[in-house]
């Protein structure tokens, strides 16, 4: 399961914000990427009631405060240089990133890539003082000799296994470029583990939600999950003045999956690994699942990573318990 982020669809949950909320707002403006996903939505009901936020995104943001700033515009076309020539923008949070492994892999590589590279660059060219870039802690990659739990050092092997990830990982990579290239600003790369929640679609939540999930035969990885509310008060740490480098996010812990899908009352199908995988591919290409073959590495690898530079660093603490973050896939009522 490997991205962090949603798989894009425009369907838009509409969680309301707090438009009658007392707004401090502070000098300029924080720019989000990707603003209308439902992670978007998240952090910008966060930081809209402290921040002049501007959102920019090529799909609509329904049910947004009059207080949001939101431009449609596609990250790669220049018309987004206007938001930040205008100035006064103390803050990037890049989270635009396509995830839709259904897609042709040129619309990923430019999108993400070229992207990033863009908007990055318009931070150096008009002072733009912070900038976040959300990764993934599933750039590291699930492998059976993974250490138990890994640093911000370990090298970025998903790639190896998974084509798919190539471009999170050229993302995570041009950005500490970014930040040894331009020490004026203040660089921060985020990897979260596993993000879920009520609103998010991504490959994890997704395979949680379902009534019979797959598992493999003899193996039981543990695994990290973070609530999508933790991951957006994550992005919100790493605005702090004085912070910069690059930093695991991790929930309030991990558990084996088999946990995880006792808590939620799943009944999972045990499959023998030898032949899951090409049973998956064929279920792949005629559209009958969601998520395509390498994503089983993620069920059998271990794939866990060491938090505690953000602890420190960020002061970043999960607020929900581990039995929340887990059951937060779960329908409400």
């Amino acid at each position: 399961m490997s991205s962090g982020e949603e798989i894009p669809d425009f369907t838009v949950e509409e969680a309301p914000f707090d438009d009658e909320a007392p707004v401090a707002l502070h000098a300029g403006g924080v720019v989000i990427t990707g603003i209308s996903g439902n992670l978007g939505r998240t952090l910008a009901k966060l930081l809209h009631k402290s921040e002049r936020v501007i959102g920019i995104d090529r799909r609509p943001m329904r049910g947004k405060p009059k207080d949001l700033e939101v431009h449609l515009i596609d990250i790669r076309r220049k018309k987004v240089e206007d938001v930040f020539r205008r100035g006064h923008v103390r803050a990037l949070i890049h989270m635009g990133i396509m995830h839709d492994p259904r897609l042709p892999a040129r619309e990923h590589h430019t999108f993400n890539v070229l992207g990033t590279h863009l908007v990055l660059d318009y931070c150096a060219r008009y002072h733009v003082p912070k900038v976040v870039v959300l990764s993934s802690a599933s750039v590291y990659g699930p492998h059976p000799d993974n250490d138990n739990f890994l640093t911000e050092d370990s090298p970025l092997m998903a790639a190896s296994r998974f084509a798919e990830v190539r471009d999170l990982i050229e993302v995570d990579m041009y950005a500490q470029q970014f930040m040894w290239r331009h020490p004026e600003v203040e660089t921060v790369v985020l990897r979260p583990v596993h993000i879920v929640g009520p609103d998010i679609k991504n490959a994890p939540a997704n395979y949680l939600r379902l009534a019979h999930p797959w598992t493999l035969a003899g193996f039981d990885p543990m695994v990290q999950l973070i609530h999508q509310e933790d991951a957006c008060r994550a992005m919100q740490a790493a605005l702090k003045p004085g912070v910069r480098g690059v930093f695991n996010v991790v929930g309030p812990g991990e558990v084996p999956l088999s946990a995880v899908l006792r808590e939620l009352n799943r009944s999972s199908i045990p499959m023998p690994h030898p032949i899951a995988r090409g049973l998956l591919h064929k279920l792949w290409q005629y559209h009958l699942v969601s998520f395509p073959a390498p994503e089983l590495d993620y069920l059998q690898f271990l794939c866990t990573v060491d938090g505690s530079r953000a602890r420190k660093d960020l002061e970043f603490k999960p607020a929900f318990t581990l039995r929340e973050t887990i059951r937060s896939v779960l329908p409400s009522g």
